[in-house]
């Protein structure tokens, strides 16, 4: 699985005009699925958003986690480009990417997984058309695969 990860001071996902997902101070992580990710993908991937540290601590260094945050919020997006293949052409090949049955199976599973370990869990919605308003804090944008 791949997280495009992004620290933010405000995120939200609107769908036809209506907001499904809503963070203030937080990680946006945008979520690719591919075709050999399992459950123990998406554990891993999870133990990572939850701790990897991009928050500053008192001194100004990237020391502090989501967890360590306490209410930070988490705003999971499913984002199936990600799993693109792009090394060759001038065209995406998406035929690396989880077919839609298994993407969203392992992304429901994510975000059950998120919300028992994680008080604010706000999600996008699988295959629809969504806009994506952030303010990036920093910024600070980093990939991570499990």
């Amino acid at each position: 699985m791949i997280a495009l990860i992004q620290r933010v001071s405000s995120a939200r996902v609107e769908v036809d005009g209506e907001t499904v997902g809503r963070i203030d101070t937080g990680l946006l992580a945008l979520i690719g699925i591919r075709l050999d990710d399992d459950q123990a993908s998406a554990a891993r991937l999870l133990e990572r958003l939850l701790t990897y540290r991009v928050f500053s601590d008192d001194a100004g260094r990237m020391n502090r986690s989501l967890l360590d945050l306490g209410g930070g919020g988490l705003l999971l997006v499913p984002q199936f480009t990600l799993a693109a293949e792009t090394r060759r052409g001038t065209r995406p090949g998406f035929s690396t990417a989880a077919p839609p049955a298994q993407a969203t199976a392992l992304f429901d599973a994510l975000v059950a997984m998120a919300r028992e370990r994680h008080a604010v869990v706000a999600t996008g919605r699988f295959g629809a058309n969504m806009q994506v308003s952030l303010v990036n804090d920093g910024p600070v944008t980093f990939w991570l695969e499990s």
